[in-house]
């Protein structure tokens, strides 16, 4: 009979809750109150002990997992429910593992803080590494000998670079990609909406989805992966035509021409001055008034002069 019981206990492991948080990572504390909100079942009675099993660390294992991919506890209770009812958690997971996975070829590096100065022209920045850390450009690697950091995007790193061999700032580089950003998660926001409109939504009508409506979800997440990308770059590429052309022929065209001595020369007008007209008469009777009030002065000296003249010519008596 002890035999039978030590059998089954090598085949099925038991736990104390001090040893089930040892092997989950979780805290007795937290345990306890994974059981009391429904997430983690009850242990069995033994006795004055509480007994748990492998089924409790798998579920702990599988609430770490969901949490760390950003589910709410809550959330978390829909899914093991589904999951305890027979609905199954495999293709919710597969569809989060596919939605989570990389949106790019791009393998991350790593490069030293002596590597990345180089890179820079030789001077440290202080600053401008600790604005990469914080735009997630850089990650710092925790525990080496040597200052190094992970690269996300090695890409970014070497347009930061080439901008500024260019003489673009570091700090000017930052701001534009802080701003660029901004735009680029509004549009990726649209994106998502806008597919999730006319895509997923048909996959998303019972929560949890059902396997099969994950799997279905999961499969076209793999379809549409790159369109969001192709389209951006599509659309960048004809506005960077368009007005690099504009921009271009605004800086290279050539000076107008000198104007001749017996041509008239334009005149520019202060805009208070337009202002204070467009006041008096309108937005549509500046180009006349202005007009009168440069014939009215000119007919004024013409008065004038010859009022001058006359006073100045001999009389004859």
């Amino acid at each position: 009979m002890g035999a039978g019981l030590s059998e089954q206990s090598a085949v099925r492991p038991e736990y104390r809750i001090e040893d089930l948080a040892h092997h989950s990572g979780a805290t007795v504390r937290t345990i306890r109150a994974y059981q009391d909100r429904g997430l983690l079942p009850r242990p069995e009675r033994r006795g004055r002990s509480n007994v748990y099993g492998d089924s409790h660390l798998a579920r702990l294992r599988q609430i770490a997992d969901l949490l760390d991919r950003g589910y709410t506890l809550a959330s978390i209770k829909e899914l093991l429910d589904a999951w305890d009812t027979g609905r199954g958690l495999g293709g919710v997971l597969g569809l989060v593992a596919e939605v989570q996975g990389p949106w790019t070829d791009e393998e991350a590096a790593r490069i030293t803080r002596a590597e990345l100065d180089a890179r820079f022209g030789g001077t440290p920045d202080e600053e401008a590494v600790r604005e990469a850390v914080e735009l997630g450009v850089l990650e710092r690697i925790p525990g080496r000998d040597t200052e190094e950091y992970l690269v996300p995007s090695p890409q970014e790193l070497a347009v930061a670079v080439e901008l500024h061999a260019a003489g673009v700032p570091l700090s000017a580089i930052t701001g534009h990609l802080r701003e660029l950003r901004e735009q680029v998660e509004h549009m990726a926001g649209r994106f998502l909406e806008f597919t999730t409109e006319h895509v997923f939504a048909r996959y998303l009508e019972h929560r949890p989805p059902t396997d099969s409506d994950a799997a279905e979800a999961a499969a076209m997440v793999r379809r549409l992966r790159p369109l969001a990308q192709q389209t951006v770059d599509a659309e960048l590429a004809r506005a960077m035509r368009i007005l690099a052309t504009r921009h271009l022929q605004l800086h290279l065209s050539p000076e107008p021409p000198p104007v001749r001595d017996d041509e008239p020369r334009p005149v520019q007008i202060p805009a208070g001055t337009i202002r204070a007209v467009q006041a008096l008469v309108g937005a549509e009777g500046v180009a006349a008034f202005v007009t009168a009030a440069t014939e009215r002065e000119l007919n004024k000296r013409t008065l004038d002069s010859l009022t001058i003249n006359g006073a100045n010519s001999p009389r004859v008596h």
